[in-house]
Parts: C-alpha cells; structure tokens; sequence
C-alpha cells in the first residue's frame, strides 16, 4: 500500500510534466490567464501555471515527504507489534491516502517566495543519500547471489550449479563489454567529446581494476566465496549508470536523442518505464532489507508455532484468534512473528520512502537545474550519475579489502 502510494505520487508528479498541459490550461476557465470565457470574475480565478511544471513536482513531493517524515516519527520506538502505533503503521489506508492528497493540495497554496530554492537543497541531500542506501543494497544483492550460488554447488557439487554460474558472469560481463563499445559508438566521435571519451574510458578501467581485486589471494584468504559473478554484476550497473550519465550529456555528443528535447519522445518514455520499475523495486529492497544496514537478523515471515502473541488468520478471513483456537489444520496460516520484535526498522522503512520521493523529484526536474522537460541535456544530472558509478566501485572494492585491512573484526 505504501508503494502504491509512491507510484501514484510519481504518476501524477509526471502527469504535471505532460507536454501541452500548461497551454491546455489556457482554455479552462477559472484560470488568470485563461484565453477563454470571461463569465468568471477576475477574483475567482486563480494561477494556473503554478499546477503545472517542476515547480508543480516540487509541491507534490514536498507533501508526499513530509506524510513520509511524519510516519517516520510516530514509529520512532516500535519495538513489536503490540505496540498501539502498530495499527496505524498497518492500517486506516484511506485515512492516510486521504491527508496525502490534502497536503499535496495544500502545497499549491504554498508562496512561491524562496520555496524552490530551499526544497531543491533538501531534494538534493535527500536524493544522494537514496542513491547511497540503494548502491549498498546492490553491492549487497551481488555478493548475497554469489554467495548462495557459490555455497550450493560446493554442497552438491553439481555441474548445473557450476555451468548456472559460469553463464550468469559470463552474460554480464558480456553484456557490460557490449554497451561499453555502444557507448563509444553513439556518446563519442572521432574528435571532440572529450569528456564523454573520459568517462567510458575510467569506468571501463575501474571495473577491471574490481575484477582483479576480487581474485587476489589476500582478497580469496578472508572470502573463498568472493568471485568474478560479483564483479560482473556491479560492472553491469556500473554501465548503466555510465550510460544514465551520458545520456545527459550534451546534443553533440548524444548521437541517440539526436539533440531532441521533446519531453515524451520514444526513447524517454522507455527510459521512464524502466527507471519506475527499478526505482520501486529499490525502494521496496531498501526498506524491508533494512537489516543489512541496521544489523538486524529478523524476517519478515516464517512457519511454525505462532508463539506467544501469534496471529493466525483463516482463508475467510475470521478473527485470528478464533481460528487458531479452532486448531484446524487445513486453514491457511499467517504468523506474527513481530509480537516479540518487529522484524525491520519501522521508522527507517518511512525515512527510506521519504528519501525515494526526493530522488523522484530531483530526478523528473533534472537535479540542480531545475526544469518542466524530462528529457533534457544537463551538466548537474551527468555529474552526479557518474560520480553514483565511482562511489559503487568504490564501496564495492571496500567490501573485498575491509576483512583483509581489518582481519579482527567480524564482516560477516
């Protein structure tokens, strides 16, 4: 439900940026500049133009944040599901659907004044630090992957096992080598480019220097299991961040978009449909998968004995207490193994959320220069794309050196 609610925040933050929307205001007639009737009085009429463009997703996200922020602090101190918070963490959707969208219609009464401003300096902090928690989360999904590959064919000894390896680090790497020559081919040209040339060029170099770094014997002493899969999972995201970056850069190097800042092109519409889906998946990672990074060893679902405080929950959905008194075996069962201790942080599932809404504001309105088009050449938005890959490659080489650096210290 709270992902739907991100969802339908960013759909209509994107609608605000629709092309041809601000001038098909015009024709509405409650709006001051409106070219149509004049049955309404001027002093009914309000400013159109602040419901469309970035100013608009701004306004939008900033109530959406703040519904976030103020999830976040009613759960500060949930240590279980008996806690009367739990209810409203769990609970009353259409209450908490139906304040988000006052408080977004509340944010268009908001003076413009130094608004902008101010909210693009909070959306940037809070955009880069969601991009830090999810290369974490992705550098934490390669080795997670490798490792139980890695583990179930040393207990099997399976060939499948061994073979689904190989081709998973071979596909990858494949695949990165191949958009790296792409890269060369649409984002460069013979002369000039220069800084799009640099870019490919010291990527390309920092993913070999990882790959190396994760065969050596001091790296292979203190993680047997560490590998090439791993490498070539972050190499491929290392690409795409490279590519995300480029594709910002400007109309003389960008030989795709051909120089075209139409908003809802081809190219951009795709570009957005795989951005959403990644995006969702990160945020819903991110905050169920908070145990990566506050160290917590719950999930979020298991079999078995209820225990003390276990909820039960039959197929039609009847009381819970009722049907585990009923003892009937043939019921569907659900346990609630958070009546002892919640299973993730839930004040850090909203701060995730809050920060996920920033980074879809900054990235609809092209990061520090702000602006209504999506698709937009922009030197901010390129610099801190490619500055994402370096810090991946760079948290990711952390992970393999810190057990050798620091061999007394538990990194498992």
């Amino acid at each position: 439900m709270y992902t739907l609610m991100l969802l339908l925040v960013m759909i209509t933050a994107c609608v605000t940026l629709a092309p041809g929307l601000q001038n098909d205001l015009r024709k509405v007639p409650f709006c001051a500049n409106s070219t149509g009737t004049a049955l309404i009085p001027g002093s009914l009429k309000v400013d159109c133009d602040q419901a469309v463009g970035y100013l608009a997703v701004y306004r939008i996200c900033f109530a959406a944040c703040l519904f976030f922020v103020l999830m976040a602090l009613i759960m500060i101190g949930v240590r279980s599901s008996k806690d009367p918070r739990a209810g409203i963490q769990n609970g009353f959707w259409g209450i908490k659907y139906l304040l988000v969208i006052g408080g977004i219609i509340g944010a268009f009464f908001i003076p413009e004044g130094q608004f902008a401003q101010t909210w693009m300096v909070f959306g940037m902090i809070g955009g880069f630090c969601f991009i830090v928690i999810q290369l974490i989360l992705i550098i934490d999904f390669a080795h997670s992957w490798a490792e139980n590959w890695v583990s179930k064919y040393e207990e099997t000894q399976s060939r499948g096992w061994y073979a689904a390896l190989l081709l998973a680090m071979l596909t990858c790497f494949t695949l990165t080598i191949t958009g790296i020559v792409l890269l060369y081919v649409f984002y460069t040209k013979s002369s000039g480019c220069d800084l799009s040339k640099f870019f490919i060029s010291i990527n390309l170099i920092l993913v070999v220097i990882a790959s190396a770094v994760s065969i050596l014997p001091a790296v292979q002493e203190h993680q047997p299991r560490s590998g090439l899969l791993q490498s070539s999972v972050v190499s491929l995201y290392v690409l795409y961040l490279t590519w995300s970056a480029l594709s910002n850069a400007s109309a003389e190097c960008n030989f795709i978009s051909g120089g075209n800042q139409s908003s809802f092109d081809k190219q951009s519409v795709i570009g957005l449909v795989i951005w959403v889906c990644s995006m969702l998946y990160s945020s819903i990672r991110t905050a169920s998968s908070s145990s990566k990074i506050t160290m917590s060893e719950h999930i979020l679902a298991k079999e078995g004995s209820g225990g003390q405080g276990g909820l039960i929950a039959n197929e039609e959905g009847g009381d819970s207490g009722e049907a585990g008194r009923g003892g009937t075996s043939e019921e569907a069962k659900v346990f609630d193994n958070e009546a002892d201790s919640v299973a993730y942080s839930w004040t850090f599932f909203h701060i995730v959320f809050a920060l996920a809404t920033l980074y879809i504001m900054m990235t609809l309105t092209n990061w520090y220069n702000p602006s209504s088009e999506l698709s937009k050449e922009n030197a901010a938005s390129m610099w801190i794309k490619i500055t994402s890959s370096w810090l991946c490659i760079g948290l990711y080489i952390w992970t393999l050196a810190a057990p050798a650096v620091f061999p007394d210290r538990d990194f498992s």
